[in-house]
């Protein structure tokens, strides 16, 4: 990158879980978050998006620190430089916004300080940052990803047939993955565990099958968090028991929540969007798709891709 030369780096949101794909499974949204990057004597963030302007301006900024991070972990010093940030992913709503700040921030450092990583080692370091796999490796691969992490070994598989229509249910209020979490329990038995994981297994299989009666019904099913976070989201299970007459074929908690996933068959989602927001007026609605691409760096002007 030279001076006065604009780059853009452009990285989806993300869901995670689908039900019993717990910490494994995730699915990139078309909700992005931009960075235009410009080289600068001083280190500058300008938000473009009223809801980002509570974050740090300077190097301290989440983004900035990833990206410093990053280039040390390569014996590298990342320049100086301006971002304007803009974000339609919403935060704390359990669609993958730290996961995009993330690999938002890896890609800064890759171009910026040619550092030429491949998509396995962004993938490796943004799980270890991240702690699991599943947004991050939505955001970078684009598509449905699931996904394994041992210590520092990732394996991800990714798949970019799948057409559906997805709604996004949107409450006022934020949830941090955090508390979130709190309320999961420590361990399982054997027993229960082992069923959990046969439920997503099965949910998985029907997914890549187009067998989507069967994909609800596992979501619903699912034992790893479900139960445990209708406790904090009272909202999940009344969506749960309406929107399949609505017109959804699998309903799930997005990550951490607090937003709740409604999952259609291709051309049916405007109109249960629709359906439930006169029945649950009080949510924000998106109706949204699967983004099948992942991050992307490139040069405006040029429209020259640095990836």
């Amino acid at each position: 990158m030279s001076e006065g030369e604009m780059l853009i780096i452009k990285v989806p949101g993300s869901s995670a879980n689908l039900g019993p794909g717990f910490d494994s499974i995730g699915l990139a949204l078309n909700v992005y978050l931009t960075l235009e990057v410009e080289l600068a004597e001083n280190w500058e963030v300008i938000s473009l998006s009223e809801e980002l302007n509570a974050f740090p301006k300077d190097e301290t900024n989440y983004i900035f620190q990833i990206a410093i991070e990053t280039a040390e972990k390569y014996n590298k010093k990342l320049p100086a430089c301006r971002i304007k940030v803009k974000s339609d992913i919403p935060l704390a709503r359990g669609l993958g916004s730290s996961a995009a700040a993330i690999v938002a921030g890896i890609e800064l450092a890759d171009v910026l300080c040619k550092l030429h990583l491949s998509k396995q080692e962004k993938l490796e370091w943004a799980s270890k940052i991240e702690g699991h796999p599943d947004n991050v490796g939505a955001s970078l691969l684009g598509g449905l990803v699931i996904g394994c992490q041992f210590e520092d070994e990732v394996s991800i598989e990714s798949f970019h047939h799948l057409e559906m229509d997805i709604v996004a249910v949107i409450p006022k209020e934020e949830l941090l993955t955090k508390h979130s979490r709190g309320v999961l329990p420590q361990t399982l038995t054997y027993e229960n565990a082992v069923q959990a994981g046969a439920i997503g297994n099965v949910m998985i299989a029907a997914l890549l099958n187009g067998n989507y009666k069967q994909v609800g019904k596992m979501m619903r099913a699912d034992q790893y968090h479900h139960p445990y976070r209708k406790e904090i989201v009272p909202h999940l299970k009344d969506i749960e028991e309406l929107a399949p007459d609505l017109g959804a074929f699998g309903v799930a908690l997005s990550g951490a929540g607090p937003t709740v996933l409604c999952l259609a068959e291709k051309g049916a989602g405007m109109d249960l969007a629709t359906r439930l927001e006169n029945v649950l007026p009080e949510m924000e609605y998106r109706h949204l798709s699967i983004e099948q691409a992942g991050s992307k760096v490139y040069v405006p002007n040029k429209k020259r891709c640095l990836q």
